[in-house]
């Protein structure tokens, strides 16, 4: 964790508070058992001595002052002060939960410009008014609750990574349509926006009621459809996008109604597992040393996966079509 080291030997940050509980000590005194953590980690703090008063939210801001310390040989902050973070407070969020290495923002104005140069009418207006719609949201979405991509921004660098590769592919296949594969991409998780329900960190917290009643798929689908109806818009291209939506998770055990039945929806669901899979391989073995295996990883078939050192795990990717 990344601290600013006072002249009187204190230590101070803004910090997300993870956890935050009031306990009993042996002797009868109150204390405020917590986790505080940042991009780089996290760590038990504790104020002991605890007067009384509201106990700090968990997932929210706090600045805190105090000494890092050594118990069980581990690192605890032993906090001497700690208040909310206020308006006027000067941090930055992503500097505190994990982050895209390109900000949400950035990505959205990327895929837009690609959508603008659609020469199909129809996708074009159908995919920009979605997403302009939900632009509020989609630019700081992380794309899942936990495993990939599940960080601030993420939704939008799950969709620019998916779209990457798709445009490598399509210089290869030649015979895909590029823009119906790239609005199924753009469009396939736009309805996490909906069913991920984010703390005021804007990771997410849950699932909303609907979320999990419906999920994202089936309300993708409904986006395009009723964007369509409002716009006046018919044609096969509608029931194309709504089926690479539904499909996209590949089997009905992933939750798809249908399995994907022509090209694009194929590539579509085969990109979204593979940049996943991507992300959490890197993730996973970011986590070990080089010569390591990890624990079995019960979201990648329960596999242990090796870190061969061979190269850099922390994930990165490189969105120039020149790849410099």
């Amino acid at each position: 964790m990344n601290f600013d080291m006072l002249k009187n030997g204190q230590s101070e940050a803004f910090v997300l508070l993870k956890k935050c509980e009031e306990k009993k000590a042996k002797n009868g005194s109150v204390y405020l058992d917590m986790i505080i953590g940042d991009k780089d980690g996290e760590m038990s703090a504790k104020l002991w001595d605890f007067s009384g008063g509201a106990v700090f939210e968990s997932d929210s801001v706090v600045k805190v002052r105090g000494y890092v310390e050594q118990y069980g040989g581990k690192d605890q902050f032993r906090v001497v002060q700690i208040r909310p973070a206020i308006g006027s407070d000067e941090y930055n969020i992503s500097d505190l939960v994990p982050a895209s290495q390109m900000g949400g923002e950035q990505l959205f104005e990327m895929i837009k410009a690609r959508v603008e140069k659609f020469e199909n009418e129809s996708l074009r207006a159908l995919v920009l008014s979605i997403i302009e719609d939900k632009k509020e949201k989609l630019v700081y979405y992380p794309a899942a609750l936990r495993l990939h991509h599940a960080m601030l921004g993420g939704l939008m660098f799950h969709t620019m990574s998916m779209l990457r590769m798709a445009e490598e592919i399509c210089k290869i296949y030649t015979n895909i349509n590029r823009e119906l594969l790239f609005s199924g991409i753009i469009l396939h998780d736009v309805a996490k926006t909906w069913e991920l329900e984010t703390s005021k960190t804007g990771l997410a917290k849950g699932y909303t009621a609907e979320g999990e009643l419906i999920g994202h798929l089936v309300k993708g689908a409904m986006y395009v459809n009723d964007k369509a109806k409002e716009l006046g818009i018919e044609g096969k291209e509608v029931t194309l996008l709504e089926h690479m939506i539904l499909s996209h998770h590949g089997v009905p055990e992933y939750g798809s109604p249908v399995r994907p039945m022509f090209l694009e929806a194929e590539i579509l669901s085969t990109l979204d597992a593979l940049d996943a899979t991507i992300y959490e391989i890197n993730d996973a073995t970011s986590k070990v040393e080089a010569g390591s295996f990890t624990d079995r990883m019960w979201a990648l078939d329960n596999r242990k996966l090796y870190n061969h050192g061979l190269g850099n795990t922390k994930h990165s990717v490189n969105f120039s079509e020149d790849g410099e």
